[in-house]
């Protein structure tokens, strides 16, 4: 008579135990996890307080740049340089660098370029590169002339005619048009991305390019 009662007891102490080993591996599994992302989070850690400052900066004529709260490693990409080399962001790394996809066929990146090729004339140098990537894929050679004939003259004319460099991005939730535009600081680490044109020659924007570049 007192077995009948043992054997659900039983069962319950085996379901308690299995979903006890269950727990602990997901415990491990979630550790493991959160082990990476602690890593990546080192990794940027020091660009946690430059996206504090520049964050009630996205305003005015930038204000539709999204800062995240926890900076993380740019997406990789790869584009060519001014001489048809394939390049990537890690050549950068040391510089703050304003990404931006743009294309002739796209009339809101044609608009917002000369205010780019200023950014870069102001602020451009040692520390700091507007880095417009052409996604032209019918006619690469048209960026060229299309910058030459407008005066955008202080930019390095950078490209990638395949447009994978927008299909990575998009990939990575920071692309969903054009032109998309990241800034990427020293580290490597994103510290904000805009959908959209901005007027990048603004009081608005040279404040908070300086602001990221601690000047």
């Amino acid at each position: 008579m007192t077995d009948a009662p043992a054997r659900p007891r039983r069962k319950l102490l085996l379901g308690a135990l299995v979903i006890g080993l269950l727990g602990l591996g997901a415990a491990a599994l979630y550790g493991t996890g959160g082990g990476a992302g602690n890593a990546v989070a080192a990794e940027c850690r020091a660009s946690q307080q430059a996206a504090k400052r520049i964050a009630p900066l996205a305003r005015g004529e930038v204000a539709a740049l999204s800062v995240p709260e926890t900076p993380k490693p740019a997406p990789a990409v790869t584009f060519n340089d001014p001489a048809g080399q394939p390049l990537t962001l890690d050549a950068f790394k040391g510089r703050t660098v304003l990404v931006n996809l743009w294309a002739t066929w796209c009339a809101p990146c044609r608009h917002e370029m000369p205010a780019l090729d200023k950014l870069q004339a102001e602020l451009g140098g040692r520390d700091f590169e507007v880095v417009a990537v052409n996604i032209d894929t019918r006619n690469p050679d048209r960026a060229a002339t299309w910058l030459t004939e407008n005066g955008i003259r202080h930019m390095a004319n950078y490209s990638d005619s395949s447009a994978r460099i927008f299909q990575d991005l998009k990939a990575a939730g920071r692309a969903f048009g054009m032109p998309t535009t990241l800034l990427i600081d020293a580290n490597g680490c994103e510290l904000g991305f805009l959908a959209g044109p901005a007027e990048w020659a603004s009081e608005d924007a040279m404040r908070l390019i300086r602001t990221a570049l601690g000047t």
